[in-house]
């Protein structure tokens, strides 16, 4: 029945995707979503999730139209709410206003327009590409894709909630075409990955100094995931509600949460 729903919903993106699999469910309360782990010498933070969590938002604004600009603040407004920040991660790129760089819908409402063009920056090393929540008939789900496939692709009528962001990590199984294994362009680095074969959602942040080349075969080699999409460099961090990590910094734009 799931996977018959799906099909209705994304025709043209799961004709190459496999099915569907059952929701793995969200992750034990007294069990913190991420770990850390050494990989080739480079120590990173890993957070796993279920891509059909249905807790999964993404944050820019409050109620007055200020960027939220921290978990802290993030997190007090939910709780106001009733509701509890469990995970939260920066999610793409910003102007010094925090206003996106590229995409980005909250609630089913378009903020920011789709950037389609090439040039200067990490953001235009393309293909570059897009973060999609999408929820329909009750049921809440993730694709990350490239730019381009978004345009074509994807049903823009059950998206809640996208940001885009660049380059593309891991493009159908290949590391993006642009990223050269002997460069010296060490930078902290996050991004987010889909493991189509289990259903996982990975949201990695490297703990030091890593290339793109290193960090986009840690999604493809080890994390398995057939695509996966930087966020940014040396602003990423995270809060865990679990171990109470709550990592410090320069006031950030969208911000990708998982809520209770």
């Amino acid at each position: 029945m799931l996977t018959v729903l799906l099909v209705k919903l994304l025709p043209v993106i799961l004709t190459v995707d496999p099915p569907r699999l059952e929701p793995l469910g969200p992750a034990p309360a007294a069990a913190s979503p991420c770990e850390r782990r050494a990989v080739e010498g480079i120590s990173y933070t890993i957070c796993v999730f279920d891509r059909y969590d249905p807790g999964l938002r993404l944050y820019l604004n409050d109620e007055a139209g200020t960027p939220f600009g921290s978990f802290n603040a993030l997190r007090e407004t939910l709780e106001a709410k009733g509701n509890t920040l469990r995970f939260a991660m920066n999610a793409g790129m910003y102007h010094e206003d925090r206003s996106p760089v590229g995409l980005y819908i909250e609630d089913g409402k378009e903020l920011a327009p789709l950037q389609t063009g090439g040039g200067y920056g990490n953001f235009r090393l393309l293909p570059n590409g897009v973060f999609v929540i999408w929820q329909e008939d009750g049921l809440t789900g993730t694709h990350i894709m490239e730019t381009s496939d978004y345009q074509t692709k994807m049903a823009k009528d059950v998206i809640s909630y996208a940001t885009q962001s660049g380059p593309m990590l891991v493009i159908d199984g290949d590391i993006h075409p642009k990223f050269n294994p002997e460069s010296t362009s060490f930078k902290r680095r996050n991004g987010v990955g889909i493991n189509e074969d289990t259903g996982q959602l990975y949201f990695v942040l490297s703990d030091g100094w890593v290339t793109f080349h290193a960090f986009a075969s840690l999604f493809r080699d080890e994390l398995n995931c057939e695509n996966a999409l930087f966020l940014d460099g040396s602003i990423s961090r995270l809060y865990d509600g679990v171990t109470g990590r709550n990592d410090p910094g320069v006031p950030m734009g969208p911000i990708l949460a998982l809520i209770e």
